[in-house]
């Protein structure tokens, strides 16, 4: 039978494709039940460390690199996506996700038993290490799974799960800090983590196939986390531990423009690269990376001030201050779910990228205006919750997107490269957002200043933030309208470990 696209207006069908060796509905639902636990383990525990951290450094000394506790964690995860998506195409989805999980528990494990801040650090980068296959191998499997038609449901509940998890994360840290202790955090993973296993082990049993054995680009996959790494701590480090003009921040940055150098050259010589050059040939990859590292750059660079404007301008305590971040995420599970929906019904991803584009953008103007000209609630409130309803528009179109244009032997590293690119983006806002927050801040304002000095400093910090946010969102609404929108595929393609042609043609019956 010839594939079909869906028309708009047609009903929605379910997420079973029809061809013979497709996997049924009650097969998804058991990997993907599997899969939101694993995403729930990576989610959680980011939420819940943050909310202990001052009790883990109570304890093991050495506040003023508390920071660090959250940094080798993301440092850690960030460099290794990519590779996680190589591994992916190359051994199989079940055992590259297995190591992801088992390292992240590894890693809590002795997160759980550090007895010095040094021990804690690098343990927390271990932790990160398995951590940065979580979310990419998820998103993977999906696109294994699901036509790529029928795909924004389950996509969409991938940030739906990271939104609930944001909220409740920092409750059960309080909860479990205070009724236990902190190494109780990290010892929890234990039983969230093995269920996991166990149901992603019986799930993805009949979609595992043997493979045929490759050669690992481990020179590529050297360059490219230690270029990332590089990057990184002068975004991390910069401005923070060093001033932006110094001579080992400027050294920092040479180091990564060089070992950049060095991953690109490599990676256009040999046979099989770790990062396949050929993704940034395609246009759609191209813009796609782009469009969400600035979006995110944008969204986590002002988002991470709501708490700060909420305590320091508002006057607010700090468990208040969370209840009220919560229409941020409320909006980002209702687009999720009506996300995929639309685009299951229309079989187009580009407007709704548009379109959540545009209300941030609109949303964060409006919180810059708020924000400066000290206005309430109801206008803050209505506004964050618009910028979430944007956000759940993004990020799953857009690993449709790109999962709708590679080939399937590229479809583990793009997706996981994609990934890569959204972090990268967010770290270099939180980074940006920090340097605009100490130039109007600077650190001479003490405890002696005026009250009202002091929020008028904060407020004009916050509004700055906001209204740069909002320029970088307009960079990203600029850039998505030279994304190509590709007719979406109806049925569903095997895993390049499914021993099948990875070119061979797609079909399926009709829905």
């Amino acid at each position: 039978m010839t594939a079909t696209s869906p028309q708009p207006g047609d009903a929605a069908p379910d997420d079973t494709p029809t061809d013979p060796d497709a996997p049924t509905r009650a097969e998804i639902r058991a990997v993907v039940r599997g899969l939101m636990i694993v995403l729930a383990l990576g989610a959680l525990d980011q939420s819940i460390v943050a909310t202990a951290l001052p009790r883990i450094v109570g304890d093991l000394g050495g506040v003023t690199h508390m920071s660090w506790i959250v940094s080798a964690y993301v440092l850690a995860s960030t460099s290794v996506m990519p590779l996680y998506g190589k591994l992916a195409d190359q051994y199989g989805r079940k055992p590259v996700l297995t190591g992801s999980v088992l390292a992240f528990l590894l890693g809590s494990v002795l997160c759980g038993a550090a007895h010095s801040l040094p021990q804690m650090i690098l343990f927390r980068a271990i932790q990160g290490l398995g951590a940065g296959g979580l979310m990419p191998l998820t998103q993977i499997i999906i696109g294994d799974l699901v036509p790529v038609a029928r795909r924004g449901r389950r996509q969409g509940m991938v940030a739906s799960v990271f939104a609930l998890c944001s909220i409740l994360g920092p409750i059960a840290g309080g909860v479990v800090t205070d009724l236990l202790s902190w190494h109780w955090i990290f010892y929890l993973n234990l039983p969230i983590g093995t269920a996991a296993l166990l149901v992603i082990t019986r799930a993805l049993r009949r979609f595992h196939h043997p493979v045929r054995a490759r050669r690992i680009d481990y020179p590529g996959a050297l360059l490219m986390s230690a270029a990332t790494t590089a990057f990184l701590l002068v975004l991390t480090l910069g401005g923070v531990e060093w001033p932006w003009a110094s001579l080992p921040t400027a050294g920092l940055a040479a180091a990564a423009l060089l070992l950049l150098f060095l991953f690109v050259r490599h990676i256009r010589r040999v046979p099989e690269p770790v990062l396949p050059p050929g993704l940034f040939h395609d246009r759609l990859f191209v813009v796609a990376s782009l469009v969400l590292a600035l979006a995110f750059m944008g969204l986590m660079g002002a988002g991470l001030f709501f708490p700060l404007f909420f305590q320091r301008v508002m006057g607010v305590s700090p468990s208040h201050s969370g209840f009220l971040t919560g229409p941020l995420m409320i909006g980002v599970v209702v687009s999720s779910v009506i996300n995929g929906r639309v685009l299951l019904r229309s079989g187009r991803y580009k407007p709704a990228q548009i379109g959540g584009l545009t209300l941030a953008l609109a949303a964060f103007a409006i919180l810059g205006w708020a924000s400066a000209t000290a206005r309430g609630l109801g206008v803050i409130e209505p506004a964050m919750m618009a910028l979430g309803l944007g956000l759940g528009l993004i990020t799953p179109n857009m690993t449709i997107a790109v999962q709708n244009a590679l080939p399937v032997a590229h479809r583990g590293v793009g997706t996981a490269t994609l990934a890569f690119f959204r972090s990268l983006g967010g770290l270099a806002g939180v980074a940006g957002a920090g340097v605009i927050l100490a130039w109007s801040v600077p650190p001479s304002v003490g405890s002696g200043q005026d009250p009202a000095a002091m929020i008028a400093l904060y407020r004009h910090a916050i509004a700055t933030t906001f209204l740069v946010g909002a320029a970088v969102i307009a960079l990203s609404l600029v850039a998505i309208l030279f994304l190509p929108e590709r007719p979406l595929a109806t049925g569903r393609t095997p895993p390049p470990d499914s021993g099948t042609d990875p070119q061979a043609p797609r079909t399926s019956r009709s829905a």
